[in-house]
């Protein structure tokens, strides 16, 4: 079930308070256009790591909203950057409208990340412009958010967002699993435990966290898979592991590969988040 969190009861410690002090700017800046403020990834799934994870949440309005808004907004996360976790922060803005019922593919108002600081650095007006369209990550968020997720201010969890369709739902994280499968050899520990997580959903309907992922993989896996698993597992939760070879890298993104092909639409008879 949702955790709905009564605003002024965030947990006092420092992913807390920085997602305490970033709601609070959102309402300096937004007032009443604000509707909602939900985090999702490790946080809510309680496998956050500071050392390796980042901060996920998205922002819910009534309207879209202006440029000036938008880089206010923008440039208060650049502030609060410093206080963050390394990996840095990552939301979007989206409207009350495409939450429920799910709109999909989805659009946004606003996305923020570290892999886009520097552009925001470089061209701040040009890149709030831009930076609004469509995002297909949204449907896996939002069904993240009505499982797990955590309201730091706003309406219930379930009234905000809507049953993601299973087809979009499914369609969001095979795009995910093919993006791991093209980064496995860069980023072997996320690509291995979101690979797992997406063939659970493929052949169960479960929806997990990348730690939930690895330690179904290491269950469900062959062993000699398994034990790779095991190896970006150990290394995601910080009791050592990571260390993978690229022959072995190339075997398992193989295997993973051909299951989901071969297990493709057989979990979403089964599937967890839509009620």
């Amino acid at each position: 079930m949702p955790h709905e969190r009564r605003e002024g009861s965030v947990k006092q410690n420092r992913e807390w308070q920085l997602l305490a002090a970033i709601e609070n700017m959102y309402r300096e800046i937004l007032g009443n256009t604000l509707k909602g403020f939900y985090v999702h990834g490790s946080l809510a799934f309680g496998c956050f790591r500071w050392e390796i994870s980042d901060v996920d949440f998205i922002a819910v309005t009534n309207r879209s909203l202006t440029l000036s808004e938008k880089t206010k907004i923008i440039r208060g996360l650049l502030s609060q950057e410093s206080s963050g976790p390394p990996k840095g922060l990552e939301m979007s803005v989206v409207q009350q409208d495409v939450t429920n019922p799910v709109v999909y593919p989805t659009p946004y108002e606003l996305h923020y990340s570290a892999a886009h600081r520097m552009e925001f650095l470089a061209d701040m007006e040009g890149t709030c412009m831009r930076m609004q369209g469509t995002d297909r990550d949204l449907a896996a968020h939002f069904a993240v958010i009505r499982q797990v997720g955590i309201k730091v201010w706003g309406k219930p969890i379930k009234e905000m967002f809507g049953p993601v369709p299973r087809d979009a739902y499914e369609d969001s994280i095979r795009r995910d699993a093919q993006d791991a499968l093209l980064e496995i050899s860069q980023r072997p520990v996320y690509a291995i435990l979101n690979l797992c997580r997406v063939l659970a959903f493929e052949r169960q309907g479960l929806v997990l966290s990348k730690k939930g992922g690895g330690e179904w993989g290491m269950k469900h896996l062959p062993p000699e898979y398994g034990e790779v698993v095991r190896a970006a597992y150990e290394y995601y939760i910080g009791s050592g592991g990571g260390d993978l070879q690229k022959d072995q890298l190339r075997r398992i993104a193989d295997y993973m590969k051909k299951e989901l092909e071969r297990n493709v639409g057989k979990g979403l008879d089964k599937m967890e988040v839509p009620e």
